[in-house]
């Protein structure tokens, strides 16, 4: 089985910055705390100013459906989604899955 990576944008209120940062830094350790390797939030810096980004790594499809296991219950996940949800620092956000090409073998 191949890994999946979940890279995530987000549209912000760039007046909660904070509290996103806040956010992000709980799920960064949630991600790596069940299996995955988190890449990092990457928030605004030039242009425009309410689109972050994520991207995180698991080693199988399956792998990132026991992660989802924890949503909705695990404490810690929902402590994380709670400054998301009491703060409103993310407006929209969609997902998407890709398959990384780590290989530079010009062979292919």
């Amino acid at each position: 089985m191949p890994p999946v990576t979940c890279h995530l944008r987000y549209e912000i209120d760039p007046s909660k910055l904070d509290a996103f940062e806040r956010f992000a830094r709980r799920w960064i350790t949630l991600v790596e705390r069940s299996g995955g390797q988190h890449h990092g939030y990457f928030l605004p810096s030039e242009g425009a100013s309410d689109v972050a980004y994520a991207l995180f790594t698991f080693p199988s499809l399956a792998a990132y459906e026991e992660y989802r296991q924890g949503f909705g219950h695990d404490p810690d996940f929902l402590a994380a989604d709670l400054i998301r949800e009491e703060s409103g620092c993310v407006l929209r956000y969609e997902r998407s899955f890709l398959r990384p090409v780590l290989d530079g073998d010009l062979r292919a």
